[in-house]
């Protein structure tokens, strides 16, 4: 079982708004969307993780992520829902992707390894059974990120140490949300085996 105390200090997920393409390879900030927040957030805290990152520059944004994280963290939300409480317990808001990674840093006390996904294949891209390896080796800590829009830009994806497959069905369709590739590749990662 993969699901054990312990691996949120080597996984966290990031969801990074800036900087993604849009539909035309134009380089844009999305926005934030209250079933990613509370869905990747459900689905991080059920696989064992202790951070889920939201990305974006943009203040407006930031603070909207943090009303909603509030409403379900404080008072009346928290009483009416503590499980809710307890998945968004664990979302921390960032500027940017190194904000990010210094926190990861700061809190594990070393710098944390860049996995990307994406919709697209990747030269060199590994398959969730070899990462999933690599977490349970203790090669971490890693930093798993997700993008919004059409994908992350080419130079966070020069950045990764690992790319990871993507995830594939029987047809030629491959437009999944992001909630629902985070959900399946937790699943593939930290899910019972």
């Amino acid at each position: 079982m993969m699901n054990t105390p312990g691996i949120g200090s080597t996984l966290a997920i990031a969801l990074i708004h800036y900087p993604v393409y849009d539909k035309n390879r134009q380089l844009v900030a999305t926005a934030i969307t209250n079933l990613d927040l509370h869905d990747i957030a459900r689905s991080s805290r059920t696989f064992g993780l202790d951070r889920y990152y939201v990305v974006t520059p943009i203040k407006p944004q930031q603070e909207l992520a943090e009303r909603i994280a509030h409403h379900w963290r404080e008072g009346w939300g928290a009483e009416y829902n503590p499980k809710r409480k307890s998945a968004l317990e664990i979302m921390t808001v960032s500027d940017n992707l190194d904000d990010a990674l210094s926190d990861m840093t700061q809190r594990l006390g070393r710098p944390p390894k860049i996995v990307v996904t994406g919709a697209k294949g990747h030269p060199g891209s590994i398959r969730c059974e070899a990462f999933r390896e690599l977490i349970k080796d203790g090669a971490g800590p890693f930093l798993l990120l997700f993008g919004t829009g059409w994908g992350m830009t080419e130079e966070i994806f020069a950045r990764a140490d690992h790319v990871l497959e993507p995830i594939r069905g029987p047809g030629e369709y491959n437009h999944l949300s992001v909630r629902s590739a985070a959900a399946i590749i937790l699943d593939r990662l930290c899910g019972e085996r």
